[in-house]
């Protein structure tokens, strides 16, 4: 059920928690623009009581702040927080100021905060009241309702340490809002945790680094939490096939005769082939038959109803497997397909004349018969293999002349039968859970085979592998495909930021208007032609290609590492603060990561350190 409810303005709101001695508190909001304007709006509010006493510590520990954190002197919200108490808590502010805003609520100077959800999981804000506005969030893929676990990481925010008794959880109206569906994420069990671990170049050259071949790296993937549920499944199979396997083994002991567990499974795999080659014969028959009716049963043709049918019948018209005809009395008819017998030899035109002679010369003995294919082939083929089967089983019975005791045995092989089967199934059941764990891995190794950075037939890391397993990026392949072609070692620190920018930044956020100089353009034109070679390699081996590249994300990057003001790029890009520190944060820890490669990729790496060395400047720490 959707609930159009009317948001109560956040001075109000504000206004209502006082009256009730509700404050200080959290109010979460579902974007952060809302968060932003919500504070504003508390803020302009005349109606909002101050405390001088508050306000001049305030002051007091901005001037603090500033004197360490510089950037945040020129906050446009500074003067929110100051006169009014309230601030805006959200991932696209500056890290500095998130935390001139945390001290603030620490200390209790702070009536409310306006926060996304996202802001509950990590962070410790003493509040005595926490408001939730909406019962969906905003991702990376769009809108979703909450999870349990979200909703608890919020309502667990109320109620500060030592100071309350009860913290409150205030559900306010909004067009988000959803009162049911919250009353029942409050009942539920926390979500289930969701392991990271995930099969990737530089986790899989590392595991094969450090212990040596596939059977390992398997071993360890299957013993993730990723894989547990799995995992549970997997043992359950192996629990019930040992189960079957004492009860298949005491069996052959109480028997007498010397069969081996190989020997009762051999007999199941032959029997159970055998019978499917028989079952598999009779359609085989009716296939080849019925092809042979779609090709010859046509316009002009003469035809009877069934193989010793005495009447016969000209084709006038086919469509699908409905056929129209003439009898030879002259009358009309209508057949079907499958039911047709013989078909003749001849086609005759659809005329008077014609059709006189059609009958006259099938009499007269002048059209014979088509000759049907005969399966007699693919019989002889499937003879022989049952055959093949037969010495087979054979061989696994007693060798003994004695018949009585070959049928014993035959008997007893069949009372195993069922168990047999059980061992064979759940044994492909395993085998193909565990497979599901390992192909990840395996496709991947493969196109780091080609791509020589592994020894897929001697489960070896290459020497190119050893440096690519030291590069934790998010795309570890495409930066070994940059160094590998020396793009680092040709290029200005500013073209080196641009490209490292758009392989380190979210391929769909959108850092700003800036364009790309002429030259970061060509680079990374250049470097689409390897992009596309990976993504294509990729794709062949089941692995979905790593997202585009982020070209606003790589004009920033040029623009900061080529000597930009921190205020020049917000205003130039019209990017939210906090983007740009995550975007050049991220950028500028994967250079450090090919800083480190001094030994493989000498000039590459201090190419890296010199680029980041000039992104990691002030304010991005």
């Amino acid at each position: 059920m959707k609930f159009k409810l009317p948001e109560i303005p956040p001075p109000k709101l504000i206004s209502v928690l006082r009256s009730y001695n509700l404050l200080p508190a959290i109010v979460f909001l579902p974007t952060r623009r809302r968060c932003d304007e919500a504070a504003l709006e508390v803020a302009t509010d005349k109606s909002q009581k101050t405390d001088a006493e508050k306000q001049d510590r305030r002051h007091e520990i901005y001037q603090e702040f500033v004197a360490q954190y510089p950037e945040i002197r020129t906050h446009k919200h500074r003067k929110i927080v100051l006169r009014a108490g309230v601030a805006a808590h959200h991932a696209g502010h500056i890290p500095a100021w998130k935390l001139f805003i945390e001290k603030m609520m620490q200390q209790g100077l702070l009536s409310a905060i306006f926060a996304t959800s996202t802001v509950a999981a990590g962070v410790d804000f003493p509040a005595r009241t926490v408001v939730i506005s909406n019962a969906d969030t905003r991702g990376n893929d769009g809108w979703r309702p909450l999870q349990a676990s979200e909703l608890q990481q919020m309502t667990g925010r109320a109620g500060r340490r030592g100071k309350d008794n009860v913290g409150f959880v205030v559900l306010a109206p909004s067009n988000f809002q959803n009162p049911p569906q919250i009353a029942q994420l409050l009942k539920s069990p926390p979500d289930d945790l969701q392991s990271k671990f995930r099969a990737t170049y530089t986790s899989l050259l590392n595991l094969l680094d450090a212990f040596g071949g596939f059977a390992q790296v398997r071993e360890i993937a299957e013993k993730s939490f990723a894989f547990r549920d799995m995992a549970q499944t997997v043992s359950k199979l192996e629990k019930q096939r040992d189960k079957r396997l004492q009860i298949l083994r005491e069996k052959i002991e109480k028997s007498g005769f010397k069969f081996t567990i190989e020997d009762v499974r051999a007999f199941e795999r032959l029997t159970n082939a055998r019978l499917r080659l028989q079952e598999k014969l009779p359609a085989t028959r009716n296939d080849i038959r019925r092809r042979w009716l779609e090709e010859n049963v046509e316009a002009g043709r003469v035809v009877t109803k069934s193989r010793n049918g005495k009447r016969f019948f000209l084709i006038i018209n086919v469509h699908g497997e409905k056929i129209t005809a003439m009898r030879d009395d002259g009358q009309g008819a209508t057949l079907s397909l499958p039911h047709i017998g013989r078909v003749f030899e001849k086609r005759y035109p659809l005329k008077e004349a014609s059709i006189e002679e059609a009958f006259y010369e099938i009499h007269e003995g002048k059209n014979p018969p088509l000759d049907e294919p005969k399966p007699s082939a693919r019989k002889n083929d499937a003879d022989e293999a049952a055959e093949i089967i037969n010495s087979l089983i054979e061989k696994i019975l007693p060798e003994s002349e004695n018949e009585d005791e070959k049928k014993s045995a035959t008997s007893f092989l069949w009372t195993a039968w069922d168990d047999a089967e059980f061992l064979e199934k759940t044994t492909r059941d395993v085998d193909y859970l565990k497979s599901e764990i390992w192909l990840p891995f395996e496709h991947r190794a493969r196109v780091l085979q080609h791509f020589g950075y592994l020894d897929f037939q001697a489960q070896k890391v290459t020497a190119r592998g050893k440096w690519l397993a030291d590069v934790r990026v998010d795309r570890p392949l495409l930066v070994g495909e940059a160094l590998r072609h020396g793009f680092f070692e040709k290029l200005e620190p500013k073209q080196v930021a641009g490209l490292m920018a758009a392989l380190a930044a979210d391929s769909d956020r959108n850092f700003g208007e800036l364009y790309l100089s002429d030259k970061l353009l060509d680079i990374l034109s250049e470097f689409e032609e390897i992009v596309f070679d990976v993504s294509n390699v990729e794709w062949k081996n089941g692995i979905e290609p790593a997202p585009e590249m982020n070209f606003s994300a790589a004009a920033t990057a040029e623009a900061w590492a080529d000597g930009a003001s921190w205020d020049d790029l917000v205003f130039n890009t019209k990017a939210e603060e906090g983007d740009l520190i995550r975007l050049l944060s991220r950028t500028g820890e994967a250079l450090m990561q090919i800083a480190n490669l001094k030994e493989s990729n000498a000039q590459s790496a201090t190419t890296a350190r010199e680029t980041a060395r000039i992104i990691l400047r002030e304010p991005i720490r």
